[in-house]
């Protein structure tokens, strides 16, 4: 065997390629390859998500509680505009994988800076509605006075400045249609590095910088996400990946606007659809005592942090289905989507035994009190036994999405998740006095309902005649 031929060196050398972007065809030869190259810095991108929100909590839990619920309060309405750019997301990813595929490059650019004109103006609306009324929405979601005091300058910041958040995510689903996905990783780990730096900064003060508290960590975001977003035009503008903007493009073009929102809607409802019953869930969990949705809390934390490769391969999915469907190869596209299923159903499978197996040992590294790491086992146990079903649903929901069907995932969701899910969870945790397995069971049963709707869905092929 000759030592370029060595798996080991082979992985390396193809990682490398990955992470640095010089592969850029994935709509001839290997599918294997093509999988591995955007599936790799999509998986980092989504990690570097996860160390986002573990970083600012670690930091703001040193200030006070209060400051800690601000942030919960402050996540869950800034849960709109994340649905709001995913939904844009999915949406400029569809579009711009199929020009790319067809080798429409002006299409593409076309669709590109309609997606950015929209999100600049979504943000716009929202940031000034954040801006100015901060307290309000903090006391809407139920804030204490003392909290709304020592808190609102913090949602005041994050979400006037949502246009950083929608941006980011914006330009790196354009950069991931186009199939640079190594260039959408980058600017997180971009972003990433200056928050980490900046958040003990502004937090806690630093030689002229004076001590904001939370406030501190809003503005170590803004900026740190501001910055990325300054790369990622750079990058546009300066025609340093597969899309080239230019000044003069900056106009309104209706027809292109018109289909992005029109296939952003789908996404925006799926991802409110995930989001509220997650909502329901909690509120139902909450009926058992603190310690109890303590466990539930962790145990969903942590899978969240193995969810993020699985998303990544899911990603990768949407990217293929996208540019294969664009260069008029169907098979090719649904061939991609059966083989990135089955290797993150293996990633999963081995996911979910490792779980089985230590589920107690890992709740204790979080807390060790007897409840929290019974309830949290138990949620760890009973939901890793759905992953391998939970596996393939995800990719084959994002390969949906990347054809810019984005309608037939929004009904499976809704099906799956409130006609099944959220009555099972009500009825076996109340009704029955099943108390939490209740809900745990549901979260698992309707994963596996979600993925069996979507293979039979997906066998159908009327993906394969959608027009983007």
């Amino acid at each position: 065997m000759t030592h370029n031929n060595n798996p080991i060196n082979k992985f390396f050398r193809y990682f490398i390629i990955a992470i640095t972007g010089r592969e850029t065809e994935f709509t001839s030869g290997s599918i294997r390859k093509a999988i591995f190259m955007l599936s790799i810095p999509m998986i980092l991108e989504m990690m570097m998500e996860s160390i986002f929100a573990v970083v600012d909590i670690a930091y703001v839990s040193q200030v006070s509680v209060n400051a800690v619920a601000t942030i919960g309060l402050t996540e869950s309405v800034i849960t709109l505009v994340y649905a709001i750019a995913i939904g844009l997301s999915m949406a400029a990813t569809a579009v711009v994988a199929r020009r790319i595929g067809e080798k429409d490059v002006k299409g593409a650019q076309e669709a590109a800076m309609q997606a950015i004109l929209l999100g600049v103006f979504v943000a716009a609306i929202i940031g000034v509605l954040g801006f100015l009324y901060s307290k309000e929405i903090l006391a809407l979601m139920g804030g204490e006075p003392d909290l709304i005091e020592e808190g609102y300058g913090y949602t005041k910041l994050l979400i006037g400045g949502n246009i950083t958040i929608l941006l980011l995510f914006l330009i790196n689903a354009i950069f991931r249609g186009a199939g640079d996905a190594s260039m959408a990783m980058w600017t997180l780990v971009l972003s990433n590095a200056l928050n980490i730096i900046l958040d003990p900064i502004f937090i806690f003060g630093l030689g002229p910088v004076p001590e904001f508290g939370v406030m501190g960590a809003a503005i170590a975001t803004n900026i740190g996400r501001g910055t990325a977003v300054l790369f990622q035009l750079l990058i546009l503008f300066y025609g340093w990946g597969r899309i080239k903007l230019v000044l003069k493009d900056i106009i309104l073009r209706f027809e292109v606007m018109m289909n992005l929102i029109r296939v952003s809607l789908g996404g925006i409802a799926q991802f409110l659809i995930g989001t509220s019953s997650w909502v329901f869930l909690m509120r139902i969990m909450s009926e058992f005592g603190s310690e109890v949705l303590a466990g539930y809390t962790i145990a969903i934390r942590v899978m969240m942090f193995t969810f993020m490769p699985a998303w990544g391969m899911s990603n990768a999915a949407a990217t293929l289905v996208g540019q294969n469907l664009g260069a008029k190869k169907p098979d090719r596209a649904e061939k991609s989507v059966w083989l990135t299923g089955r290797y993150n159903a293996i990633f999963m499978l081995a996911i979910s035994f490792f779980y089985l197996f230590f589920a107690r040992e890992i709740i204790t590294l979080f807390n060790d009190t007897p409840s929290v790491v019974e309830n949290g086992a138990l949620c760890l146990q009973v939901v890793a036994a759905g992953y391998l079903f939970y596996a393939y649903g995800m990719v084959i929901s994002q390969a949906f999405n990347g054809a810019g069907d984005t309608r037939t995932p929004t009904k499976i969701n809704f099906i799956a998740f409130w006609i099944f899910q959220l009555p099972f969870a009500y009825l076996g945790a109340i009704t029955f006095n099943m108390g939490a397995l209740g809900v745990f069971l549901a979260i698992t049963l309707a994963e596996v309902l979600l993925s069996i709707i979507a293979i039979i869905w997906f066998r159908k092929g009327h993906w394969k005649k959608v027009e983007v």
